[in-house]
């Protein structure tokens, strides 16, 4: 504590040697700004990150942060200093007072009290009292500063705007490729089950046409293809999307992935009612795929899916005693991250070798409109 309150006091004394060179520049060198501006921006953050605890924003100062902040500096450091060096000045004589019997009486009359006490008791109350007030008032300049520079440097309505459009259309993108990676798997699992299994059903039949004498085995083993191949169906369109999500909700559609797993899958429920639409289909995906990745990739043997909610965002994590060594790039986990992000979630994947992988998505209540 104590080595806080020095590093604050040291910060707003050494504010005033940056606030007075401020307030120089800007009578004396202002023509000149582009070449000082971004360098004192620089000092003004290296202070305050080492002594005073915040980080200042990025843009580079105008006019009226110099101005400001000079005046905040200069005033904020000599309050700073009279307060310390007297609430110093006031314990070194309180003490020396006490330690070598100098102390003489000291009466106080108030309305109805008469006090009487020692002078070196008197200088140490001063004294608690002013440092007391320094440490209140070196406070008070930090925040003011920080405050100073959250509104003259961070960035305006139209950098605001232009983030977020940039942002906007790396998440667009980001929503159009996972779509087509979405695609490609669906065509794979068609291609590589659905289509296999038509191809050996229509030559089995092709067979029973043509040998009648084997006919009845042949459509035997047709009627088992013809049940994989609705099978195949049924899971390709399960993968695709649902119909438990929309008429159970998510709870139930995660229930029938944990049947579907092969390994124990244990579910968490901890939300109050159904997220909206988007949020609760980002959800099930999130689940879902990290699933099929911990079973079919990581040899997971159990697996914790954790759904839970504050007042402003659902989160679902999903932890697994696998191999780990899951990639964050991979196809499969890289557009459920641009799925998440495309709603102004947050989507990270822990994984270390040998020692499982942890699944973490958050978003927010409401899906964003734009």
């Amino acid at each position: 504590m104590t080595a806080v309150v020095l590093r604050r006091l040291a910060g707003v004394l050494a504010g005033t040697l940056t606030g007075a060179a401020a307030l120089a520049l800007l009578l004396l060198a202002w023509p000149w700004r582009s070449g000082w501006a971004p360098r004192l921006a620089a000092v003004e953050r290296a202070r305050s990150s080492a002594w005073l605890g915040h980080h200042l924003p990025d843009g580079v100062p105008g006019a009226g942060y110099v101005a400001l902040r000079g005046l905040i500096g200069v005033l904020g450091g000599y309050v700073a200093l009279v307060l310390t060096f007297t609430g110093l000045l006031f314990a070194s004589g309180g003490l020396w007072a006490m330690t070598y019997g100098q102390s003489s009486p000291v009466s106080l009359n108030l309305p109805g009290v008469r006090l009487t006490t020692e002078s070196w008791a008197v200088g140490l109350t001063c004294a608690v009292v002013m440092l007391a007030l320094a440490v209140a008032w070196c406070r008070l300049v930090a925040g003011a500063e920080r405050r100073l520079a959250v509104r003259f440097l961070g960035p305006g309505p139209e950098e605001v705007m232009r983030r977020r459009i940039a942002e906007l259309t790396s998440t667009r993108s980001g929503i159009v490729r996972a779509v087509d990676d979405e695609r490609r798997r669906i065509e794979r699992d068609l291609h590589d089950g659905v289509q296999q299994r038509g191809v050996a059903l229509a030559m089995l039949l092709g067979r029973a046409r043509h040998s009648p004498g084997a006919a009845a085995e042949l459509v035997d083993q047709a009627y088992l293809e013809s049940r994989q191949l609705l099978d195949e169906l049924r899971g390709v369109a399960w993968r695709i999307y649902p119909t438990a999500l929309d008429e159970l909700g998510l709870r139930a559609a995660l229930e029938g992935v944990a049947e579907r797993s092969g390994v124990p899958v244990t579910v968490h429920y901890g939300l109050a009612g159904r997220p909206v639409s988007e949020v609760e289909t980002a959800l099930y995906f999130v689940a879902r795929e990290a699933i099929t990745n911990a079973v079919k990739h990581a040899e997971a043997r159990d697996i914790l899916v954790v759904l839970e909610e504050d007042e402003r965002e659902v989160r679902v994590t999903i932890s697994d005693d696998g191999r780990g060594g899951a990639d964050p790039a991979g196809g499969g986990l890289s557009g459920l991250a641009r799925r998440v992000l495309a709603l102004d979630g947050g989507f990270e994947v822990g994984s270390a070798t040998g020692g499982g992988t942890r699944v973490r998505a958050w978003l927010p209540k409401q899906a964003p409109c734009g």
